[in-house]
Parts: C-alpha cells; sequence; structure tokens
C-alpha cells in the first residue's frame, strides 16, 4: 500500500519572497528553484502600492490575466496578506496558502480553512499565543519574522543567533505540540553573504524548523541544501527502517544497527528524513 501524499507545505524548503506590484520580480521568482514563492502585499509594498500589488498578484498568479494570457506556473504560490479583504483575492487566484503577518490567536480562528495559513510570529503577544495560533484549524505551519520581533523585544545581534534561541525553540516545540508541520525561518537580511544564510538555516534546522524564507534568487539554492537530507542520512533512515521491520517480522519491538538500539522514536526520525526527500514526485 502506498503512503498518502503529503500536503502542500510539507516538503517545502525555502520560501521566497517577492514584492507584488513588481511583475518582473514576481515572475523571476516564480522562475526560481524556490520550493515557494510568496507573493508580498504587506511589508514589501508601499502604502502607495497596494491597490496596483493586487492587481499584478491577480494577473500573474491568477488562472488567466486580464488579457486572457495563461497564468504562471511553478513553485507553490503563496500570498501574503495586508488586511482580511486580502482572504478574497487569495481564494480568486487559488493559491497553495496564505501568509498571515502579525498572527494572533483571535485572528487565526477567523481564517478559513482554505487555502491553509502559514502565521508569521513576528510580536511578543504573537510568541506568548503561538501554540493557540498553531492550533487553529486553518494554520498549516508558523514563520518566524525575526526583524520585527527583535525589534520590540529590543534583541541586539550577537553573531551567532542565540539572541533567537528561545523563539526558535518555542516555536518548534508548539508546533509540534499542536500537531503541524514544523516551522520556517526568517529571512537572512545578508542576501550578498552566503555563509551567514548557510550559518542561520543550519542552526535553524538543528532547532526543528522545515525551512527558510528567502529575500532574494541567490538565497534559495544555500537553503534548499540546507534542508535536505544528505545522501548519509537518507541511507541511514533506508537501513534503519529495514532492520526495524525485520525485527518486526521476527516478533522483536526493538533491534540493534551498527551497535545503536533501535525503536519507534527512531523509526519515527527516519521517516522524516525520507519524507523530506519526496519532492516533485521523487
Amino acid at each position: 500500500m502506498s503512503e498518502p501524499a503529503p500536503a502542500p507545505l510539507a516538503t517545502v524548503r525555502s520560501l521566497l519572497f517577492a514584492p507584488g506590484n513588481e511583475e518582473r520580480k514576481l515572475r523571476g521568482a516564480l522562475e526560481s528553484e524556490a520550493d515557494a514563492v510568496i507573493a508580498d502585499l504587506e511589508d514589501g509594498v508601499p502604502a502607495a502600492e497596494k491597490d496596483r500589488a493586487r492587481e499584478v498578484v491577480r494577473y500573474v498568479l491568477g488562472e488567466r490575466g486580464e488579457l486572457g494570457e495563461p497564468g504562471v506556473r511553478g513553485p507553490l504560490r503563496l500570498l501574503r496578506i495586508a488586511a482580511p479583504p486580502d482572504l478574497e483575492l487569495a481564494a480568486e487566484v487559488r493559491v497553495d496558502a496564505v501568509v498571515v503577518p502579525k498572527a494572533t490567536a483571535a485572528a487565526a480562528r477567523e481564517l478559513p480553512a482554505v487555502p491553509p495559513a502559514v502565521a508569521i510570529v513576528e510580536t511578543p503577544a504573537g510568541l506568548r499565543e503561538a501554540h493557540a495560533i498553531a492550533s487553529s484549524l486553518a494554520v498549516a505551519a508558523l514563520m518566524l519574522g525575526a526583524v520585527d520581533l527583535s525589534a520590540a523585544l529590543g534583541l541586539e545581534p550577537y553573531g551567532d543567533g542565540l539572541e533567537l534561541l528561545f523563539a526558535r525553540s518555542s516555536m518548534a516545540v508548539d508546533s509540534a505540540a499542536a500537531g503541524i508541520q514544523r516551522p520556517f525561518d526568517s529571512p537572512c537580511l545578508d542576501f550578498r553573504d552566503l555563509d551567514v544564510v548557510r550559518a542561520e538555516s543550519a542552526l535553524a534546522r538543528s532547532l526543528g524548523f522545515a525551512g527558510k524564507a528567502c529575500i532574494h534568487p541567490a538565497q534559495v539554492a544555500e537553503v534548499n541544501a540546507a534542508f535536505t537530507p544528505s545522501a548519509e542520512q537518507v541511507e541511514w533512515a533506508e537501513s534503519t527502517l529495514a532492520a526495524l521491520a525485520e525485527g518486526e517480522r521476527e516478533g522483536r519491538g526493538a533491534v540493534a544497527l551498527a551497535g545503536t538500539m533501535i525503536d519507534e522514536p527512531v523509526a519515527a526520525r527516519a521517516r522524516g528524513i525520507l519524507a523530506r526527500t519526496r519532492r516533485d514526485g521523487a
């Protein structure tokens, strides 16, 4: 029996933001190697350009634009809304998910179940309510909004990312406790320094994050690589599940592999590694 297909966001590693008012950048993002593209109607768009951004998004992400041309296909299509009425636009162009800024538990409860939502935790209140936000039926994943949260808390970068250790760790715990997928990390603002992108990605992955947002196409490859299981991890996962299956056939609940005991929690980790390799039908 084949396993059920994962939810659309379950194997997303990179989420590339693109300003909704700039058609060229939005189309370029949709032609990138990002797993998902977030058409931005909020912080990435000046107030005077909001209405234009909505028209650009309607044209580019819609099944057919105003001129009757086919819409753009490619990565998953997400929309970061700027106001509740933008949910109507999201439904009209049939995005794969909406991204909700400055999420609160009360706002999350008002979201429609379709499309699913990625809730950005970027305020102190949002961080305190992260479990309640994650428990809302519409929310598929949380995303860290590090810039706004750091400003609100008076955090100062220390060079190793540890000023956000509590926020990242608590979001990973709250996501798991609510039964939703692992969270996404905030984008790295220094898009020219790929060493920083790699370091931030490695830290976020070690703390239980599934992927990371990007603000420039140059970051995508590094993020994808950081959140893709290595060949050694895949080999370990396959060997682990094979050994456990053999043990079950022999009536044993725990078996040894290379001197290490394997039981169901270890098998769950192995299944998670293999699930994260299943993209584009792989």
